[in-house]
């Protein structure tokens, strides 16, 4: 028997009422990242939103405004001058950062699509660029806004851990994110600031559409997870909200696997 994906409706038991928050990396509705913030705004955060250039804009700039963020700016995270620029405008209009949400991963096509054997290594530079390090850029300037604590969340898939097919040299470059949450988590914890990963099951985004075969992955997912079924984004996205909320003061570390299931048989496949 198969069960259906639970309806989603929002909770006023995680109570974000005052908090305020930074996500990064919603391109469209259907982003991960864009799940996080709609459930974070439902639970009464303030948000900071960005996009990634001005093509993104049309497609971020409606979805800011339906959750009245206050604060809503381009960020090229391989860009220094507009991370910094980000961060700046937190300080001066909240003084204070409560959670994150980075949610962005990019590689060259060629190199996403290649084997990693054949990788550039500019690509690969690249992709940890944009992939990893700037999660930990991001950390380095949230630091000072949580002076009473916060959470850093970042999103992984179980490709960091076990080979799938087709997701090439992401597949490392997720592992340096999921051991740099460690390495954060260990670091900033005497601060109060808490920092995890959300291992997200396949979804389907713009971000996953890059991915060769990925079909074959929905199908894998929905046929041989525990829960014989993929995940929605709003899911992601509630699990973002937890790690976010003062429900989750003792997780640091932590690499929370929404994805069905799938992460439990360690499955390769064809």
């Amino acid at each position: 028997m198969t069960y259906a994906t639970p309806a989603s409706s929002p909770t006023r038991l995680l109570d974000m009422a005052g908090k305020k928050g930074l996500i990064v990396g919603i391109a469209n509705e259907n982003s991960l990242a864009w799940a996080a913030a709609r459930n974070c705004h439902m639970a009464g955060a303030e948000l900071a939103l960005t996009y990634l250039n001005d093509k993104a804009r049309p497609f971020v700039e409606p979805l800011a405004q339906s959750v009245d963020a206050p604060i809503l700016m381009p960020c090229d995270v391989a860009r220094d001058d507009q991370l910094d620029a980000v961060f700046e405008r937190i300080a001066d209009t909240w003084g204070r950062l409560d959670f994150l949400v980075h949610a962005i991963a990019w590689a060259p096509t060629d190199d996403l699509h290649g084997r990693l054997t054949d990788c550039s290594a500019e690509g690969f530079g690249q992709a940890m660029q944009v992939s990893c390090h700037s999660f930990i850029r991001m950390a380095k300037l949230a630091e000072p806004l949580m002076a009473h604590g916060g959470s850093l969340t970042t999103l992984s898939f179980f490709g960091a851990e076990k080979v799938v097919d087709h997701y090439n040299l992401m597949g490392p470059v997720k592992a340096a994110l999921e051991s740099s949450v460690r390495y954060l988590a260990h670091e900033l914890g005497p601060k109060g600031i808490r920092v995890n990963a959300i291992s997200a099951g396949a979804v389907r985004t713009r971000a996953a559409s890059g991915i060769e075969h990925f079909e074959e992955l929905i199908h894998e997912t929905e046929t041989k997870s525990p829960l014989r079924r993929t995940v929605t984004a709003d899911e992601v996205g509630r699990a973002a909200l937890l790690l976010a909320s003062d429900h989750t003061t003792a997780i640091t570390g932590e690499i929370l696997h929404v994805d069905a299931g799938f992460h439990v048989d360690g499955m390769i496949f064809h």
